[in-house]
């Protein structure tokens, strides 16, 4: 039987609701993106769903005694064989409720880690994931299990005297953490030998930006006619898809799909996935898409410039806001929104799916792009001659005469052209 022939595993979600997190998220919305989390992962089906009021998250059950007995028998009366926790877990938590429930239990940080290694595609993303992945289970080596709580002998090349299993296990996520990291060296340095090649061709970058499902890809496709994954549904996108396209009145550009943000990331996505993320740090302009129909819409703009701003995206970098799916508000909430944009020279109002106000957004990119310019006057010796045909391409040139050690150039450019201009060698 293969794995699209299983049935679905029966699944449920908890979104355990603290008081410390009401200023954070409305419990409404959290539990809808926890059962969008859940969708997203293949071969589950999300049976039900529900909010559980925490006065305080108990140490060794997370949950009350009454609760927990109560979401037994709700697990219990449909078939439930897994329950998906929208939160932290700890490792005896973990244990404790499985054996209470006696059904196998995720946190949040464990569903992710699930989707990202079911979508990843390139190789690079693939080692991220794992290492992300073994980098989480590390965390957990605290005495989960009985079978960790034992001491080994020691057989001199796998540990000495007395060592506990733990720190067995941990020894051997460490060795195999190390072989990956080799293994993305090798990866990053290829794609480092890629953006070198693009630097000198070369061509700005335009990333795209925002919240997972917020319409990044379905924009992306629109604008490059490129056919990268996009559906209603979390992480759709997780490796990084460039394509090259010209805008309407404009230059040439290469155009960055990444993926998607999301509240409470994980600490180990955030520093395995800063690679897949380097095309952000490198982009001419970011181009932030919001899901401009979902009501938290805000908190989720939040998320995303905290990740940008811990990636050390900096402040002089051009962002424009893109309020995406316009097609999907009511006449009276779109006028609102058009009245907000209206006000600010940033924002564009935009649906991805109709191709509605792609116009001006691309104007504003293409403005960007073009900045001040200056002239300058450029003297090249005769050995010159890759530098200055870099110049012709560019079409920066306004006038040149020959001298006798070589050309005499003069140029009309902006800041990022004469840059790239002096790191070409």
């Amino acid at each position: 039987m293969t794995r699209d022939d299983r049935p679905d595993t029966r699944a449920w979600v908890l979104h355990p609701y603290l008081k410390s997190d009401a200023e954070r998220r409305a419990s409404g919305p959290a539990l809808e993106e926890a059962v969008a989390l859940a969708a997203a992962l293949p071969g589950l089906e999300v049976v039900g769903a529900q909010v559980v009021p925490l006065p305080r998250a108990h140490p060794g059950l997370l949950f009350g005694t009454g609760k927990i007995e109560e979401l037994k028998q709700l697990i219990a009366a449909n078939d439930i064989e897994l329950v998906l926790i929208d939160g932290p877990v700890s490792p005896v938590q973990q244990r404790n409720l499985e054996k209470k429930w006696g059904v196998k239990l995720l946190d949040r940080t464990s569903l992710i880690l699930e989707i990202f290694s079911d979508r990843a595609a390139t190789r690079e993303g693939v080692l991220q994931v794992e290492m992300a992945a073994l980098s989480y289970q590390r965390t957990r080596l605290v005495r989960a299990w009985t079978h960790l709580e034992r001491q080994r002998g020691g057989l001199g090349f796998v540990g000495g005297p007395g060592e506990t299993q733990i720190e067995a296990d941990r020894r051997a996520i460490d060795t195999q953490l190390i072989a990956l990291r080799r293994q993305l060296a090798k990866v990053v340095k290829t794609r480092e030998l890629h953006r070198r090649a693009r630097a000198k061709v070369p061509f700005p970058i335009v990333a795209l930006v925002g919240y997972t499902n917020a319409g990044k890809s379905t924009l992306f496709n629109r604008l490059t006619g490129a056919e990268v994954m996009a559906k209603d549904m979390l992480f759709a996108t997780l490796d990084p898809t460039m394509r090259r396209v010209r805008l309407p009145s404009g230059p040439e550009v290469i155009l960055s799909d990444t993926v998607g943000f999301i509240s409470d990331l994980p600490t180990e996505l955030v520093a395995a996935f800063r690679a897949t993320l380097e095309e952000v740090l490198e982009a001419d302009v970011i181009c932030h898409v919001r899901d401009i129909s979902h009501p938290e819409t805000d908190e989720q703009a939040e998320d995303v410039q905290s990740i940008m701003a811990s990636l050390g995206v900096d402040e002089g970098r051009p962002v424009f806001e893109i309020w995406n799916k316009l097609d999907r508000l009511d006449p009276e909430g779109a006028n609102a929104c058009r009245n907000r944009a209206a006000r600010r020279d940033d924002v564009f109002l935009v649906s991805a799916l109709t191709g509605k106000g792609l116009e001006p957004m691309l104007a504003a990119i293409a403005g960007s792009l073009a900045g001040e310019q200056t002239e300058d006057i450029l003297t090249l010796g005769f050995q010159d001659g890759r530098r200055r045909a870099w110049l012709h391409e560019q079409s920066v040139v306004t006038s040149e005469q020959n001298t006798e050690n070589g050309f005499e150039i003069r140029v009309r450019w902006n800041k990022r052209q004469a840059h790239q201009f002096q790191s070409l060698t």
